[in-house]
């Protein structure tokens, strides 16, 4: 009898793994913020270690559960005045609506939802990374918990991702995702990308975390690419999720505007 109660005091107190759902549906339910403003600096490094550096001001809000961005770019001078806005709506079954605009060619170019998994103006992030930011399309994949590691001394859980189909993983570019999401604060610290014949593609990896008016912000993103040896590395500056972000900002005759 002792040696069975130890038995069972031993059981309990191993930790128990969450269904798989509940560690999507926490990381997409993650709290950030009703608006934000904020600027993005971004470093793109080829591989024989040459940079350039671009500057954009970056905006988002809620237009009740449907999700607005909008990316201005500032700097360098040859790209100043380009601008991205997308509306991410929350029915699966609508395709999010995506523009592009830019100055060279003076008119806003409608993105159709099969180029989501295009890289975004030469970044290594494609265009549904950079609108979902740190957040993921359940209806795109069938996941599975794999295990738990540590990453940057913060315990994660590994999720696998597949896309359901062909068509999805030919859409995204992927056939396989695999990330790690912390535990605590259900934002992926590491994401590692597969292509869809099954080649290890790049990684994305959160490097600095922290709280920003409460918010959880991924304050230093980098991407990797592990084909072509280019990077990409994100910083986020002057986050600040109490300023107001007006309205006119995400309609797309304020992309020719500016904000």
């Amino acid at each position: 009898l002792i040696a069975l109660a130890g038995s069972i005091q031993l059981a309990s107190a191993e930790p128990q793994w969450p269904a798989v759902e509940q560690v999507i549906s926490n990381l997409n339910d993650r709290d950030d913020g009703e608006s934000v403003t904020r600027d993005m600096v971004l470093t793109l490094t080829d591989r024989q270690g040459h940079s350039r550096v671009e500057r954009t001001r970056a905006f988002r809000r809620y237009d009740g559960d449907t999700k607005q961005t909008v990316i201005f770019y500032t700097e360098p001078a040859n790209i100043s005045g380009t601008a991205f806005l997308t509306w991410d709506y929350p029915e699966a079954e609508r395709d999010d609506d995506q523009w592009l605009y830019l100055p060279a060619l003076r008119r806003v170019r409608r993105i159709s939802a099969s180029d989501r998994g295009d890289h975004f103006l030469g970044t290594d992030f494609t265009y549904e990374e950079i609108k979902k930011e740190s957040k993921i399309e359940a209806g795109d994949y069938r996941f599975a918990l794999l295990g738990e590691e540590q990453v940057d001394g913060h315990h994660t859980w590994v999720v696998e991702a597949i896309p359901r189909s062909e068509e999805v993983a030919d859409a995204l570019g992927y056939g396989k995702v695999v990330m790690r999401v912390d535990s605590e604060i259900w934002m992926p610290r590491l994401w590692e990308f597969w292509d869809v014949a099954g080649n290890f593609l790049k990684t994305v990896h959160n490097r600095r975390i922290e709280q920003v008016d409460g918010v959880w912000s991924a304050l230093e993103v980098v991407a990797e690419n592990h084909k072509t040896g280019h990077s990409t590395r994100l910083e986020f500056l002057g986050t600040d999720y109490s300023a107001p972000v007006p309205e006119r900002l995400f309609q797309t005759n304020a992309l020719r505007r500016g904000y």
